[in-house]
């Protein structure tokens, strides 16, 4: 059965036309003047934008406490899981990129339509080095977690090897490699470059090897440099990020994915969600920072992203960090960054575009997203969304 949707403003994931879209079979068969479906909706007064693509989700971040969902049964992170893929489905991401957590049973389930959920491309856990951002052991406890749900510790460069092909063995996306201290892990400083040159350069080796690519958690400008000169091509959050380090990115061809809203809503939600004061501190050291590096990131011409990162119930404001990215750019490079840019960087040519031959992945606005930013982020408004053809429910 095929959709036919008419009378719209399209945004096709560079600029905005008018007319319609056909989806025959789960693919745009037709752009612009096109043959009536046996369904029709009729746009008239509503925008057309490509499927969402948020670019750093974490399916099993079911808490902000690491060792909830590290150590905590599988079977339960996947069902929460399952809950907070639908969701995001339901606010118009038609494509998540999971870059700590997943794994192949979690995306048979989806691509086998057990649960409803975006198109799901995952990393497997992140790898970390001891006492590094993934280590989510406190100091004060003698315990024994090597391997988690969304980090493994992983040490030296053939024991990163090994743990890079079993996760393409096991039908990773890419690799997540943390390369800089974080907000909610409990021992290690946020701004020091983590994983020494040869491990990081033995990971993108091996990577690329697979026809793959490698994105590192990193915030400041020398665990930055630290990435990209040792093969990284995605950078997340990046918050710190100067001229400098912006220009390095652009002469790299590495991607920045800037997750704004995760900062904000532990701020505004900490004490609601039980953050702890460590990572309350933390989380003040980047906060105002990462508008700025959007800015430095857009004027050096590095490609920019979008993500949320958002953990535990701090999930339902996924919406909001297109509002925080519209304001540290603009509408129409935060509408590109959550489609056109996202889909480079994920190497997938079909999807983040509205063309003939890109999948059926569409939302359907209610008003114009230029003259009415808020018609993106909020939920109380009309919204339509449309996955390989099909209106998602």
């Amino acid at each position: 059965m095929g959709i036919t949707i008419t009378n719209a403003v399209i945004f096709d994931g560079t600029d905005f036309t008018e007319g319609g879209v056909r989806i025959i079979g789960g693919e745009i068969a037709e752009v612009g003047q096109v043959s009536v479906g046996e369904k029709v909706i009729d746009a008239a007064g509503r925008t057309l934008v490509p499927g969402l693509i948020d670019a750093h989700f974490h399916a099993y971040g079911i808490s902000v406490h690491n060792l909830e969902f590290e150590a905590g049964p599988l079977s339960y992170l996947a069902l929460k899981g399952a809950r907070r893929l639908g969701r995001a489905l339901r606010r118009g991401f038609t494509t998540v990129r999971d870059v700590a957590g997943g794994d192949i049973g979690l995306s048979r389930a989806i691509t086998e339509g057990l649960i409803d959920s975006p198109r799901y491309l995952y990393t497997g856990p992140a790898l970390s080095q001891t006492g590094g951002h993934g280590d989510a052991r406190p100091a004060d406890l003698d315990i024994c977690l090597h391997g988690g749900h969304m980090n493994e510790v992983v040490d030296g460069v053939d024991a990163l090897r090994t743990a890079v092909r079993e996760r393409f063995r096991t039908g990773a996306h890419a690799i997540k490699l943390m390369t800089s201290g974080g907000v909610v892990s409990p021992t290690d400083p946020l701004t020091r470059p983590q994983y020494s040159a040869e491990e990081i350069a033995a990971v993108c080796a091996e990577a690329a090897r697979r026809g793959s690519y490698v994105a590192a958690h990193a915030y400041s400008p020398e665990a930055i440099r630290h990435s990209i000169a040792n093969g990284v091509r995605s950078i997340e959050h990046g918050n710190l990020l100067d001229d400098a380090t912006a220009t390095l990115m652009a002469e790299a061809g590495a991607y920045l994915v800037p997750t704004l809203i995760a900062y904000d809503a532990m701020d505004r939600r900490g004490d609601a969600i039980g953050l702890p004061a460590v990572s309350r501190s933390k989380n003040r050291e980047v906060l105002d920072a990462g508008r700025h590096a959007v800015e430095l990131a857009h004027a050096a011409g590095v490609a920019v992203g979008f993500g949320s990162d958002l953990m535990g119930d701090l999930e339902d404001d996924q919406l909001l960090g297109l509002r925080l990215q519209i304001e540290a750019s603009s509408v129409l490079d935060t509408l590109r960054s959550a489609t056109t840019v996202n889909a480079k960087l994920l190497r997938r040519t079909d999807l983040g575009v509205i063309r003939p031959g890109a999948r059926g992945d569409l939302l359907l606005l209610d008003g114009d997203p230029v003259a009415d930013p808020a018609v993106l982020w909020d939920e109380s408004r009309p919204r339509t969304v449309i996955q390989g053809g099909a209106i998602a429910t």
